[in-house]
Order: structure tokens, then sequence, then C-alpha cells
């Protein structure tokens, strides 16, 4: 079982300043999954516990000389400490930068390896960042699992498979900050969210107490997928009852998710995505938030990066 790269410094980039902190906020351990042609984080997809996340790279994305070697397909998988892996490529990336003329002088080559710590009499796994000076090298070693079996590896793929279900209705939510402070707000009334999409481009939220009732609806967004033409007498009403009357109408779905998952998924912007979608699963399954990358300075999406989220439903939902 092998692997090594070198890191590009857009891939460097991409770690430090965006997916690594983004990802950090979702949780403090992750699986990193890594095949012939893309290196993946995952979140709670073993234990099903909380917000999945994926992040899913391109090799060509993130890395330069990919080698990467294995029993199991060149499939290799393992749990890593996020903030550890954060703290590496910080450190990794002030010593090339202080030590040479800037990041891509000295490369930053990544590597697993295993190694006899101090005071222990069998080898253990590391995720190894080693940057190679004139005259000198510095390592530096991330603690990882013992890489998974065979039988996991093929357990992780099947989550990983089953988690890419898109809804048959997305739309688009211009301004997360918005709804980011809108949150914040919420945090403070309760714990559960509900959260309704319609086919006409609606997103309603709300979240309940005895005492009060707190809500936003974001109205004529971008739709992509299943959609429909909102009729013309819902104008007046108010939003919880055009929200009820799509459901009924089957052009809306509804479930309950809580709010300090829907919180934490929000921290996906540290990643800056260019655009956000919204989406319900098939039978009010989860609530599913993908973000989208463009290509720099064009609208083409850039294939190479993907990342998204899974929101667990608290209550079946309606549909």
């Amino acid at each position: 079982m092998k692997f090594k790269a070198f890191l590009t410094e857009h891939g460097v980039n991409l770690f430090e300043r965006r997916f690594l902190p983004a990802l950090d906020k979702m949780g403090k351990i992750c699986h990193l999954f890594l095949t012939r042609d893309h290196a993946i984080f995952l979140h709670n997809l073993l234990n099903g516990d909380g917000v999945q996340c994926i992040a899913q790279f391109r090799k060509e994305a993130l890395f330069d000389d990919y080698r990467i070697s294995s029993q199991n397909e060149d499939r290799i998988a393992f749990a890593i400490d996020v903030s550890l892996l954060l703290r590496a490529v910080r450190s990794s990336v002030s010593i090339c930068t202080e030590f040479g003329n800037g990041p891509s002088a000295n490369r930053l080559q990544i590597k697993l390896v295993k190694k006899l710590p101090l005071n222990c009499t069998q080898p253990m796994p590391f995720l190894t960042f080693e940057t190679k000076g004139y005259k000198s090298a510095v390592i530096q070693d991330v603690p990882i699992s013992k890489p998974l079996s065979r039988a996991q590896v093929l357990e992780l793929q099947t989550a990983l498979e089953l988690a890419q279900d898109i809804p048959q209705t997305l739309v688009q939510v211009p301004d997360l900050n918005q709804l980011q402070n809108f949150v914040e707000r919420m945090k403070q009334v309760g714990d559960l969210l509900n959260v309704s999409i319609s086919k006409y481009g609606d997103l309603h939220v709300q979240i309940s107490t005895t005492l009060i009732t707190l809500g936003a609806e974001f109205r004529k967004l971008l739709v992509i997928g299943e959609q429909a033409e909102a009729p013309s007498d819902d104008r007046n009403q108010s939003a919880q009852t055009r929200s009820e009357r799509a459901i009924s109408r089957g052009d809306a779905q509804r479930v309950q998710v809580s709010v300090k998952h829907f919180s934490r998924s929000l921290h996906c912007h540290l990643a800056k995505p260019d655009c956000t979608f919204y989406g319900i699963a098939p039978h009010g399954s989860c609530l599913t938030v993908i973000f989208q990358f463009f290509i720099p300075g064009t609208h083409q999406t850039d294939k190479s990066i993907s990342l998204h989220c899974r929101l667990p439903v608290l209550d079946p939902g309606s549909s």
C-alpha cells in the first residue's frame, strides 16, 4: 500500500485557504479516500450520525506526480483529524515561503509512511508532509488511523455512491450570508427547523415553539430540475399558506432538520463556492446542499471539484 504526490500551488491554496477550514467546521474527524483519479474527504458517511459532507477532487486539481498502489484496486482510505491536517499544511506553507521564493520554490510532497514513535513497540501510520530545501528537509507527520480493510473500503464506496443522489428540484440561494445571519438568530429560539422547497422557486424556513414562530421566505429563486408555475391566486396569501398549498398540490416538500446541523452546513461558505443550491431528496429522506464552483474567470462549472452536504431529517416530512 503506497501513496505519494506533490501538492501544486493551486492545491495548497485550495487546502489551506478554502476547503480544510470549511471541513474543520464540519467535524474533527473525517475519512480521506484516495483512488486512482480522486481524493475525497468524507464526513459521517459510515456512522450515519450528523451532517454528511463530501468534498471530492480530481487528482489534477490538487497534485502533480500522483502515485498510488494497493491490493484493493489502488484504493486507500483512513480516518484523519482535519485540524491537524490543516495545521500541517499551514506550517509547511510557511516554511516553504520563509526558506524559498514562495510556495512553489520548495515543492511540498505528501505521502503515506509507517514510523515507530517514541515509547511504542509497533510502527504507526502517518500522512507525512515533506518540504525539501537546498540543504535540508522539513518533515511533518500527521497521525492517521489504520487504513480501512477491503470490506470497510467497499462499505465506504457504497455509502459514497448512495450519497450522490440529486434532488429532483433544486433552488439557488444567492446570499448565504443573509441566510446564515437569519439562522444564527433562530438558534436563540429553538432546536428544530422546518424547511420547505417548492417547484416555484420558493425556499421557506421556519422555527416554532409554544411561544413564538419565526420564519423567512426566499421567493422566485432560480430552479434547476422539476419546476412549475405558481398559481396566480397564491400571490396575496401568507408565506405559510403558500407553502401549505404547494405541499398539498405536490409542488413542494417539507422536512424538519436540526438548527445546529443547518448552521454547520453553512460553514461550507469558507470554501468560497460560486453558487449554492438547496433541495429535498425523494420521499423527504434528507435535505441536500450542493455547492458549485466555477473555473476562475468564467461561469463554467469546474468539474474537478465538488462539495455537497446531506442533512439528516428529524421528521419523515411531507411530499
